[in-house]
Parts: structure tokens; C-alpha cells; sequence
């Protein structure tokens, strides 16, 4: 039975499946190398609860509860002593996870299932780094994790039935909607979104229209409720560069190649919300210029 859970990672993904674990009852514990990080995460999951609130969705008695079950940690090894689960959410980068997977192995209780919140790494070269590639699994939340309802589980090809289901059963207890995913790069969510966001930008860099235009089209002519160019900036170009990445060495075919626009934005830092800019301006500046016009009105 899994009661106690550890998250690796207090960034956007990390603090939303520590709320969304502590907010269904289970104890959490939040590792993060960064103290600061572990604060803004902490943060973010406040401001999330207060508007859970506002909404009339939580109680404060609720809020005070889900707070009570997460505990921060800056070192692995005093997190996952009596872990059943650990969840890594760190960056989309293999060769940190394969680190942090052999920490995990290393300093976890025998029994303890592992699990990658990765968006497109495969999960077997992930076991590989463990001696428990029975018990490692995916679970690839959608963001933000507390409202989007599904989560990818990726079998790797070591998963034993036994770890699947449970980790399947458990998800619907967090009121998601788990679903059955084979490892092969991408999984199932990525393999199609990030090819659609990708030719997106090839629309883009051959001229054919604008960037609002672009999201427009897909948003009222395919009732998409945030357009691909939008989206690529929230979920962050450099993840997109890195999951396709992923994909292209995975399958070795052309279509999955990134377009030359979105490597040189990456390479200029352009990565959309979290840098400010991307293929939209979210500078302060920018949003000051907003407020205004609407007053102007």
C-alpha cells in the first residue's frame, strides 16, 4: 500500500504533484537541491490552494491540511526513508535523471517504487540505471497538474505487472484519469502534440502567416483551446526542443527533426513564459502596455 511519497524537483511539474498527492491525503516530501526553489514551490502551491478557495473548491481548514502533509528537503538521502513512492520531476535532461535515478535506487527502501514524471525519455534506459527496473515506471502528469485530469503511465520493458497496477489503481485515487502507454519515444501525448506544435512554427518560418494568426486558426477552426505557438511557450521551447529531440534520435526520421527557428530561439534564451519572451512578450512591460489599453477603453 503506498502512503508515503517523495517528489524530486519543486519546479512547475514538482510542486504540482506534491499538491496534488497532499491534497488527496498522502504525506509528501519535496526534495529540492535549492532552498529557493523549494520556497517558490511551496508558494505556488499556497497560491494555488487560496484559489481553490476563492473558487469555493477547498476549505481553509483543507488548505492548512494540504500544507500540513509536505515536508521540504534539500538532501535525497533524508527524504526517501520510509518513501513506498518517488516521484521524479526534474528537468527533461536524461543524463540528470539517470543520476538522480541511481541516488533513488541507491538510498531508497527495498520495496520502494520509482517513477519518471518524464515527458519523453524512455523509461527502460531510466530502469537501467537502477537494480529495480521491476519496479520503475512512468507517470507523466499534464500541467498544471492539479486541474488537468490526465496522467500517461508508461510501462518500461522491465515493469512488472504488479508495479503498473498499482501505480494505475493510485492514480484514480488523485482523481485522475490514468492511461496505459508502451515505451517508445514520446509515449502518446508528445508523439502527436509536439510534431503539430513543430509544423506550427514551420508555418511560421515559411511565412505563411503570423504567430496570432497561426493560433487563431487553431483555436476557433479546431476548437483547440490554446494555440500551438501559445502552448509551446507555456510549456517551455526548451522542453519542446528536448522532447522532439528525444523523438528524432529515437526514430531517426526527418519528421520529427526540430524546426531551425526554435533551436535559435532556444539557443537566444527565448523559452516563452518562464523567460519572458518567446513567441509572445510576457515582460512586465508588456503587461503594463495590456492593463493600460484596457483602461484606455
Amino acid at each position: 500500500m503506498i502512503k508515503n511519497i517523495v517528489v524530486i524537483g519543486a519546479g512547475t511539474m514538482g510542486n504540482g504533484i506534491a499538491h496534488t498527492f497532499a491534497q488527496s491525503g498522502f504525506k509528501v516530501n519535496l526534495v529540492d537541491v535549492s532552498q529557493d526553489a523549494l520556497d517558490r514551490g511551496l508558494k505556488t502551491i499556497t497560491t494555488n490552494l487560496d484559489r481553490l478557495i476563492a473558487k469555493g473548491n477547498l476549505t481553509e481548514e483543507q488548505k492548512t491540511e494540504t500544507l500540513g502533509n509536505i515536508t521540504s528537503f534539500t538532501a535525497l538521502q533524508d527524504a526517501v526513508g520510509s518513501a513506498d513512492l518517488i516521484v521524479e520531476a526534474a528537468t527533461e535532461n536524461q543524463e540528470l535523471k539517470l543520476k538522480i535515478f541511481g541516488q533513488m535506487d541507491e538510498f531508497a527502501p527495498e520495496n520502494c517504487i520509482l517513477a519518471t514524471n518524464t515527458s519523453s525519455i524512455s523509461i527502460t534506459k531510466i530502469a537501467a540505471a537502477t537494480k529495480r527496473a521491476d519496479k520503475v515506471i512512468g507517470m507523466h502528469f499534464m500541467n498544471p497538474v492539479p486541474i488537468m485530469k490526465l496522467v500517461e503511465i508508461i510501462k518500461g520493458y522491465s515493469t512488472s505487472k504488479e508495479t503498473f497496477e498499482l501505480i494505475y489503481e493510485m492514480s484514480k485515487t488523485l482523481g485522475k484519469v490514468p492511461v496505459e502507454v508502451n515505451d517508445y519515444p514520446g509515449f502518446v501525448a508528445n508523439r502527436i502534440l509536439m510534431p503539430m506544435i513543430n509544423e506550427s512554427i514551420e508555418t511560421l518560418y515559411n511565412g505563411v502567416a503570423g504567430v496570432e494568426e497561426i493560433d487563431t486558426v487553431m483555436k476557433l477552426g479546431m476548437a483547440h483551446p490554446m494555440g500551438p505557438l501559445q502552448l509551446a511557450d507555456f510549456i517551455g521551447l526548451d522542453v519542446c526542443l528536448a522532447i522532439l529531440n528525444v523523438m528524432y534520435d529515437g526514430f531517426k526520421n526527418p519528421k520529427y527533426a526540430p524546426n531551425p527557428l526554435l533551436v535559435n530561439m532556444v539557443m537566444a534564451g527565448k523559452l516563452g513564459v518562464k523567460s519572458g519572451e518567446g513567441f509572445y512578450d510576457y515582460s512586465e512591460s508588456k503587461k503594463a502596455e495590456k492593463v493600460a489599453k484596457m483602461f484606455s477603453k
